[in-house]
């Protein structure tokens, strides 16, 4: 168990709330500004784990995340999957005719586009962290704003939740992935999901090429994401998520994809996340219920430590 986590996020984040959901209240979390920072803490030392964002249901793909991913010496050795319900707050006795601003992290104001283009009077602003953002609320105690975030951070800074629940659709969830030191990072030996980076030659039916080939092998393929190649404009790399029952099979894909690959990537093999432990989670977490977190699963033999793709 890490004795210290660096997350994206201040105290009263989504960040936040993963991370107890996860770890348990044992380790001491290390807030953030940007993702690079968490990033960093955990390649430095600073932190012998990090949490961070990567996708939501609602919003899409946070990109400059997986060029993190790509490009430093990180690996992924988990998922959390996050319930999220965003409110809108502000500071108490406040009326919704009062609001003229709403403040918070792009993200979470794209989850609410639907409420929000309702009012288009209001001027939307984007921060670094809804937590953050219900803090500099309750201390400046600015009239006439109010922000966008979840019912902890409207707990811990004494704000009202003006209206409950503004998410364009109660399924809103958030993928976090768990992040440690390449050198450091071990695989699990129950594994059955990975994270891959690849590029193949840019001609025609090279994708298809490892699509036919993750469908021989009988892996689900559960996200795939492009991502520009710097210095090569309109030539892209691929993310790719996939779901396995044991590492044998995931190590004879990757035997059967290099001669299709020009660059092929394990970036971490772990295993999947619950969507049921993470609305239990998330209603345990909820304010007026105690927490009980989610303990980080232990850790089997096996090594992350080389980039080739290849597992043992």
């Amino acid at each position: 168990m890490p004795q210290h986590v660096s997350i994206q996020g201040f105290r009263g984040s989504f960040h936040e709330v993963a991370a107890r959901q996860y770890f348990g209240a044992a380790p001491t979390l290390l807030p953030c500004a940007t993702f690079g920072a968490v990033v960093a803490h955990v390649v430095n030392g600073t932190a012998e784990a990090g949490l961070m964002a990567m996708e939501n249901s609602l919003a899409g793909s946070i990109l400059p995340n997986y060029l993190l991913l790509e490009r430093q010496a990180i690996r992924v050795t988990g998922e959390v999957y996050l319930p999220i319900h965003q409110h809108l707050l502000a500071l108490p006795n406040t009326r919704l005719a009062d609001v003229q601003a709403v403040h918070s992290h792009p993200m979470a104001l794209r989850q609410c586009g639907d409420f929000l283009d309702r009012y288009p009077h209001w001027k939307l602003v984007e921060t670094d962290d809804t937590g953050h953002s219900a803090q500099l609320l309750a201390e400046n105690q600015s009239p006439g704003v109010a922000v966008v975030a979840g019912a902890q951070a409207a707990e811990q800074f004494g704000l009202s939740i003006l209206v409950g629940s503004i998410h364009d659709d109660p399924h809103n969830y958030t993928r976090f992935l768990v992040l440690q030191r390449a050198e450091t990072a071990v695989v699990d030996s129950r594994a059955d999901k990975a994270s891959l980076y690849f590029h193949a030659p840019h001609a025609p039916g090279s994708l298809a090429q490892v699509l036919i080939r993750v469908a021989a092998h009988g892996l689900n393929l559960s996200k795939l994401q492009s991502c520009p190649r710097p210095g090569q404009p309109w030539h892209y790399g691929f993310h790719a998520d996939v779901e396995f029952e044991d590492l044998a099979q995931f190590n004879a894909l990757l035997t059967d994809l290099e001669p299709v690959t020009e660059e092929l990537r394990v970036l971490g093999a772990y295993r999947r996340g619950s969507m049921e432990t993470a609305v239990a989670g998330a209603l345990r977490a909820e304010p007026g219920n105690r927490p009980r977190a989610q303990a980080a699963p232990r850790e089997g033999p096996g090594s992350l430590n080389s980039t080739s793709a290849r597992l043992p």
